[in-house]
């Protein structure tokens, strides 16, 4: 007896929104584009939050990376004329360095060092232009890359600098579309280089490759550092080429930063075992470096765990500040639905006094008037569902913005919606209930 007067009180409700059904969708208007903005922010959050994620998966986590710094002619002609002439010799950022980093920081898990050079890559007449790096295995398990064939470099190959490379996996597409590269050769600059891997597509963002000091393996071929230093360049030389440079710098030649550069290594990776070790190490790391280079700050210290994490917490914080304000307009669209239930009750003191005068309770009264506020609620949340979720979808692909639509978001908000209805209708419910039935007929 009881359900079915629930289920009565429910149509009256029903019968009621039908009969005012542009009323109802106005109304439901605030509902409707509050879940939609809560679910599309939401949504960019966890697109923005899956994106950092990964990019810690391709920087490495843990990691610590120095880079040299390299000044052109006219950076140094311009500290020379403001008086912060450097006076001191520096070898720059060498094998040494790495050597000794190893050696006093027994702690560290990994020390990578890195060398590159812009070449051009050539097999049976197709050329394509790329960067060759000189790495040790090292590099290959500190970013976690994996092979699609092949081996990484052995030993003895790493040792005795034998012409050996690993090549990206757009590289295989390029030289070798319908062959196996393994055991074939490749020439990289004057060099030609035996193929003994094949490394695994990586998909690299080009902004994420500048931020972070990402390569983009992919495009590259990797040899062993000795057979780098060996074959190709070893800028910790004193060569005639070298001197010739020189000479010309003094005569006021215009010269760019990659001929200045007289650091052996163009990069080095530190891998330490914990992240709260990463802060102590970093100022060690500034102290060896200092010592070893006479004191010249020819270096900087880089760590894209750190620089990500800010930008996640910043992120983050821009995610809540949308999401509340996206909040806001279900609370204004709670309001809207109390006025128009208010008005409504206005509207419809006759038929409120008509009911209570054939034996509706006061009960009957409040859950017919609730049935509407949650009902418009509920229909305003649902379409605001499939509205957030369309957005989502036109963010993604009108923007490089990835969007990601979680059960929880849309849960959430739903919720919310429920909530909205059940809380802004109690008030105008309990006005109609307190009508006098004889004042209202009259």
């Amino acid at each position: 007896m009881h359900l079915q007067r629930i289920i009565f009180n429910f149509k009256n409700g029903m019968e009621a929104l039908l009969t005012n059904k542009f009323r109802a969708l106005l109304t439901s208007l605030g509902i409707i584009f509050g879940v939609a903005a809560v679910i599309a922010m939401l949504a960019i959050g966890n697109g923005a939050e899956k994106q950092i994620l990964e990019q810690i998966k391709q920087v490495g986590s843990n990691n610590i990376v120095i880079k040299p710094i390299i000044k052109t002619k006219e950076e140094e002609k311009q500290l020379k004329e403001s008086g912060i002439e450097q006076k001191k010799f520096s070898p720059g950022l060498s094998m040494y360095d790495a050597e000794n980093i190893r050696q006093v920081l027994t702690d560290v898990e990994v020390v990578s060092s890195e060398i590159e050079q812009q070449t051009l890559f050539i097999r049976s007449g197709i050329k394509l232009g790329g960067k060759l790096v000189g790495v040790s295995n090292d590099y290959f398990h500190l970013l976690d890359f994996s092979l699609v064939s092949g081996n990484f470099f052995s030993d003895f190959q790493l040792i005795n600098a034998q012409p050996v490379c690993i090549i990206g996996s757009k590289v295989a597409t390029k030289f070798f579309n319908t062959e196996d590269p393994i055991g074939k050769e490749i020439k990289c600059g004057n060099n030609w280089l035996k193929i003994v891997g094949v490394l695994n597509n990586k998909n690299v963002d080009e902004g994420n490759m500048q931020k972070l000091s990402i390569r983009n393996v992919d495009l590259e071929i990797y040899t062993p550092v000795k057979t780098f230093l060996l074959r190709y360049k070893n800028r910790g030389l004193v060569t005639i080429s070298g001197l010739k440079a020189s000479q010309n710098q003094e005569e006021g030649n215009n010269q760019s930063a990659t001929d200045n550069n007289y650091h052996q290594l163009d990069r080095l990776v530190v891998k330490v075992a914990k992240s709260s070790e990463i802060e102590a190490t970093v100022d060690v790391l500034q102290r060896i470096l200092l010592r070893r280079h006479n004191a010249v700050n020819d270096f900087e210290i880089i760590v894209p765990e750190l620089l990500l994490k800010q930008e996640q917490k910043t992120k983050k914080l821009f995610n809540t500040v949308l999401g509340i304000i996206a909040s806001i307009s279900l609370l204004v669209g709670g309001i809207g639905i109390m006025n128009i239930m208010l008005a409504s009750v206005l509207e419809r003191v006759k038929e409120i006094g008509l009911r209570m005068s054939i034996g509706a309770s006061k009960r009957d009264i409040v859950m017919q008037f609730m049935a509407e506020s949650v009902t418009i609620s509920v229909s305003g949340g649902i379409i605001g569902i499939f509205l957030g979720i369309a957005i989502s979808l036109i963010i993604q692909a009108a923007t490089d913005i990835e969007t990601i639509v979680s059960p929880i978001s849309v849960f959430l908000s739903f919720t919310i919606s429920i909530s909205v209805g059940l809380v802004f209708g109690i008030l105008p419910a309990k006005r109609a209930a307190m009508q006098d039935p004889a004042e209202c007929l009259r």
